[in-house]
């Protein structure tokens, strides 16, 4: 350590005429200069090495790029801190400065590890596959308590940081220990916030709803596009974002429809008239579906579920492998039965009955002048 310094001290000794400030301030920028330039050559080293392996291993080097440039960077202040001509006080500061950068850069390391861990734990799921009910699981999972570890991650850094410093640290146990009533005042503000984190975590360990998950909620229908520490985003059919707070989830109802698997059940419901051949109109539906790719091959029904006072209602079941596919199914099955009936059973479309009575007997009698018929009392009262 003895020689270290001599030889840092002989290679800045021609600056002996500067102030002792200025010399250690230019110590230090040339450490740290030093350092970024050797991060620089070695993350550029690393990338042509990886250039040609993935696409993965470039992405993995740009997400912890940051946190070794920093700590290297550290390393290299706090090695020449103890050579640098500073005054003591000054010397304190910086060591102070030192670390709390430290500890932020344990954090900032610490956020990108568990997003390493997470982005490999993760490859091994595709969710663009036809079934992918298992990946959706995962991903699920591992993005909810990602991030209920990364706010965890972030207030043990602050808290670290802040206790560094003995005037917030006193300051801090005083609050605690005089101020109860300003705790529980904070702590109920905070009750969303906790409540939606205890949510998050809820979520992740039972699963009512996944990513990419086909969902009706407050009657909109939609996907579960992305689920955050505090809230839910879901993608409507057209276009449009419906934010949810995760505590929704929990304490009200919904609808999944792909909970146990993507495959779902789509319905069709069609209004006829009495006349209409039930078992021809089964036959059509059967002929349909069998004849689209959209079918899965699973279900095909349709069934008489009403009969009203002026038409039967005939409901329509397929099935298809995802939500989507449903929806433009069940679209073809109403658009083609349509046309079916307009075709080859036009009286079978909904009509409205009503009956006519002969003239003679509809025609209203007034019994107060006799039973005489009412339009023929008006005549002769007009011909008079």
């Amino acid at each position: 350590m003895d020689r270290i310094n001599t030889a840092v001290t002989g290679a800045f000794r021609w600056l002996g005429w500067l102030p002792n400030g200025v010399v250690g301030t230019i110590m230090l920028l040339v450490a740290v200069g030093v350092a970024f330039a050797a991060h620089k050559a070695a993350v550029r080293l690393i990338r042509r090495l990886t250039a040609a392996r993935s696409e993965y291993l470039r992405s993995l080097l740009s997400r912890i790029s940051g946190p070794t440039r920093m700590a290297l960077v550290l390393f290299a202040f706090g090695a020449m801190l103890p050579l640098t001509p500073l005054s003591y006080d000054a010397t304190n500061i910086l060591a102070r400065l030192l670390l709390v950068s430290f500890i932020l850069m344990i954090g900032w390391s610490s956020l990108a590890a568990v997003g390493v861990f997470s982005d490999v734990y993760l490859r091994r799921f595709r969710i663009d596959e036809e079934d992918n009910l298992l990946a959706r699981k995962h991903i699920t999972q591992v993005r909810i308590l990602r991030r209920t570890v990364d706010t965890l991650i972030l207030l043990l850094m602050l808290g670290a940081a802040l206790m560094t410093f003995s005037a917030v640290r006193q300051y801090g146990v005083s609050m605690l220990a005089s101020a109860g009533a300003a705790g529980l005042v904070v702590g109920l503000a905070a009750q969303p916030v906790l409540s939606n984190l205890i949510a998050g975590v809820q979520l992740a360990i039972t699963q009512p709803i996944r990513i990419e998950d086909a969902v009706v909620v407050e009657g909109e229908w939609g996907w579960i596009e992305e689920i955050t520490a505090t809230y839910v985003v879901i993608r409507l059919w057209d276009w449009r974002r419906l934010i949810v707070p995760l505590s929704y989830f929990i304490q009200k109802p919904f609808q999944n429809w792909t909970r146990e698997g993507a495959a779902v059940i789509g319905t069709v419901l069609l209004r006829v008239d009495y006349t209409v051949p039930v078992d021809r109109i089964r036959e059509k539906l059967t002929e349909i579906v069998e004849a689209s790719s959209l079918w899965d091959k699973k279900v095909v029904n349709l069934q008489v579920t009403d009969a009203g006072e002026q038409s039967l209602e005939l409901r329509c079941l397929v099935s298809a492998r995802n939500s989507p596919t449903v929806w433009d199914l069940r679209c073809l099955v109403r658009e083609k039965m349509i046309a079916f009936l307009q075709g080859e059973f036009p009286s079978a479309l909904p009509r409205r009955r009503t009956e006519v009575y002969p003239l003679e007997t509809a025609e209203p009698v007034d019994q107060a002048r006799g039973g005489q018929p009412f339009f023929e009392q008006a005549a002769a009262s007009a011909s008079t």
